[in-house]
């Protein structure tokens, strides 16, 4: 299991292969990965995440470690970034690797529920007017993270 939460830019790519080349024995991976968008409304500049270094760190690798026991996982893997990020940049994924592709795919889904809804971040968007928003919890989010 690996839980990184980082400043700089990931690759996609390499992430990904580096977690398959690692996880021979699975049946299957799965792997999603989030990119900033754009406002609603249009006009963002950017999207600053501000988190508490070791609080977000620890309670990422607990949720990793549920996900682990709870779906008989081989491996997952958690990439979470903070700063400031422009739309389009890849700000976060997960990957799950696991004998049968219903517990990969569902522990990737939990696992991106968390993120979304409970995670220690604070996002703020940056728009060109100005203007800043912190942005806040959805219902939805909450309803997708309390299924589990």
């Amino acid at each position: 299991m690996r839980v990184s939460v980082q400043g700089e830019r990931f690759e996609l790519g390499h992430e990904a292969e580096a977690f398959a080349q690692a996880n021979t024995s699975a049946g299957a991976i799965v792997t999603f990965t989030g990119i900033v968008r754009q406002a609603d409304q249009g006009g963002l500049v950017a999207m600053e995440i501000e988190h508490y270094p070791g609080m977000t760190h620890k309670a990422l690798t607990e949720i990793a470690q549920t996900a682990l026991e709870r779906w008989s996982l081989r491996d997952a893997l958690v990439i979470h970034r903070y700063g400031r990020l422009a739309p389009g940049e890849l700000i976060m994924m997960v990957a799950t690797a696991a004998r049968h592709r219903k517990d990969a795919f569902e522990a990737a889904e939990y696992l991106m529920d968390y993120l979304k809804s409970r995670a220690p971040f604070w996002k703020k968007e940056v728009l060109a007017d100005g203007a800043e928003n912190w942005v806040a919890s959805r219902a939805e989010d909450e309803d997708a993270l309390n299924r589990w």
